[in-house]
Parts: C-alpha cells; structure tokens; sequence
C-alpha cells in the first residue's frame, strides 16, 4: 500500500518550481520509496561517487513539506558491491536501482539494471535483503529480465497494485542500445522499438514471474525521437493508472517528463503529454526527466536534470487538476 497513489480532488497551489535535494551531487536515474521500519524516505541512483548503487535518505517526501527536513547522501554505503555472477565483473555499470518492502515476506527487494558479461546490453537484476532497506543485499546469479537480442533491458520500476493485491515490475527494452546515430543511438531510420513491458510477479517475494511480459506503451518516432524510457507507475484514489516516462535522448535539450493513463493496468493506455520539458515548461531545468513518483506526505516524485557535476536530483508535489490532468505542485 505503500507504493499506491492516492489523490484528492482539493486545489493545489501552484508549483513555484521543483527543488534542489542533495546539492551540486551526481545522483542519476533517482527512485524513491519509504521504509516502514524506519520511517523515512529513501532515494537510489545510478552508480556514481564510488558506489555501484548510491543513497541517500530524508525524515519526510517531498522534504519541502516539513520544516526540518532535508535529505542526506550516505556516501559511504554501496548497497550492492557485488551485482550478481551474470554482471561485467570489470565494468558492471549498474543503473537506476528500485528498492521496494515486501510485506508478506518482510523483504526488500532491489531492480536494477548491470552490463550483461560478454555483451554491450544491460539485462535487469534482483537483489534481495532480508535484513534492513540498507542490506545486505544479495544478487541473484541470473538476470530478471534479458531480452538481449532486443538491446537488453533497463529501468526497472516496483508497483503494488493494493486494490487488486497485485504487484508488478515495468521496464523498457533497451533497443536504442541496438540502433545506430543520433546523439544516444536509434537515430537512424527507422530504428527499433524500445518498448516498455510489464511483468507481474509474485506478490510474496517480488520476483517470481507470473505468465509472459505485456507491452503497455512503445516510442512514436514523431513524437518521442528515438526512445521512452524510465517507466514509473502510480495508481489515484478514483482507480486509474498513471505512467510517468521520458522520451528523446538524456543528452538532449528534449529531453522530458510526460504521462500516459489508463483504467486498467495492462492498457490501453492515452498518452497526455509533456508535463515537464521545454515544450511545456521546463522550470530552468535542462533535460529534466527520469521521474520516480509515489505517495509521500503529500504526492511527489523525484526526477534529474543537468547541473555542474552531471545529472543532479530535484523533488516535487503533484498531483490532479480540476480536468483530472497531471499537476506539479508546491503541496
């Protein structure tokens, strides 16, 4: 329950724009997600600054929302120094790690994606804790999900569907690492697919898949260039499902944030646009994307954008305006 959105259809005041949370600090391909045994916040990137997997934590999300809070790099814990047997054991470049509380079992679970040994694809891993959401966590020996004749796979997201007690892990086919041009690959015509799939899991341990993969949204050249990526689901109070993804390359000035919704999780799903980006607004940022939205004190979500020392992470409300659209907001 803890990973569902739930919304209410009181005004929003106005998002002045999305915050600063760690500072001029790489910290790539944010997810965010609350500890119960703790009571707080916790925020996953990208590797970087010496760790395989960084965090940091915060005593409330968005921060912004209380007075005393703020968030903290735990620079010196790697929350996975060994990334499983089936990882480039020289060079795993782990990316976007998702850590999520399984209840029924009292485990976290960690999604993320290394560089495939032998290979120039990522695949998606798991990684499991029975101790603390601070590990130890220990890899599987084989990859979640690795369609590497596709490209691979990234950008592993949890959700927990509490309404149909469900959960399922969302993740794009990396087919952009397949294509060739442009300033991030797949820029030649006419590219290939870079979709993101659906898998449904086991809702005790978080990793058993349950039947094949669905496709639930996939690129439209015109519109998203030559990738989406960075799939992240929330659920409102009224039942429908919201999709947050970014589209173009990361090292774009397109790059963005938009959202897609539907009533039923395996589709189909109405594509509603940019919601942060230089086509609607971009609130200073450059290249702002890779959103990770869930249920804190009040919504938010975390995403990253360019800063001095690479790709910083930012912090904001939302939640649905009075035509039920996706908005940011200061609550």
């Amino acid at each position: 329950m803890l990973f569902i959105l739930f919304l209410v259809s009181l005004p929003l005041r106005v998002l002045s724009s999305p915050r600063a949370t760690l500072g001029n600090l790489d910290f790539p391909d944010p997810s965010i997600t609350f500890d119960p045994a703790t009571s707080k916040w916790y925020a996953f990137a990208t590797s970087g600054n010496t760790n395989n997997v960084q965090v940091a934590s915060s005593p409330s999300f968005p921060s912004f929302t209380s007075a005393n809070a703020r968030w903290t790099l735990l620079s010196k814990l790697d929350l996975l120094p060994i990334p499983g047997d089936w990882v480039n054991g020289t060079l795993p470049l782990i990316w976007a790690p998702d850590i999520h509380y399984i209840e029924p079992s009292k485990t976290y679970v960690m999604y993320y994606s290394g560089l495939l040994s032998g290979s120039p694809y990522h695949c998606i891993g798991v990684a499991v804790s029975h101790t603390s959401i601070l590990g130890p966590y220990t890899a599987h020996s084989t990859p979640f999900a690795c369609p590497d004749h596709d490209g691979g796979a990234i950008d592993s997201s949890g959700f927990f569907d509490a309404d149909a007690n469900r959960r399922y892990v969302v993740y794009k086919v990396d087919g952009s690492a397949k294509g060739k041009g442009g300033p991030c690959g797949n820029g030649d015509k006419p590219g290939f697919p870079t979709p993101f799939k659906l898998q449904e899991v086991n809702i005790s341990d978080g990793f058993t898949h349950i039947g094949p993969a669905t496709t639930i949204l996939d690129r439209i050249p015109d519109i998203d260039g030559p990738l989406i990526e960075a799939p992240s689901l929330v659920k409102t109070k009224a039942g429908k499902y919201v999709l947050f993804y970014s589209s173009h390359c990361y090292n774009t000035l397109d790059y963005d944030v938009r959202y897609a919704v539907a009533e039923n999780i395996k589709g189909p799903w109405v594509r509603k646009g940019e919601l942060i980006g230089r086509e609607t607004q971009d609130y200073g940022f450059t290249a702002p994307g890779g959103a990770s939205a869930v249920r804190g004190n009040s919504e938010g979500m975390v995403f990253h954008a360019d800063c001095q020392a690479g790709r910083c992470m930012y912090e904001t409300g939302w939640g649905l305006g009075e035509k039920g659209e996706v908005v940011l907001s200061d609550e």
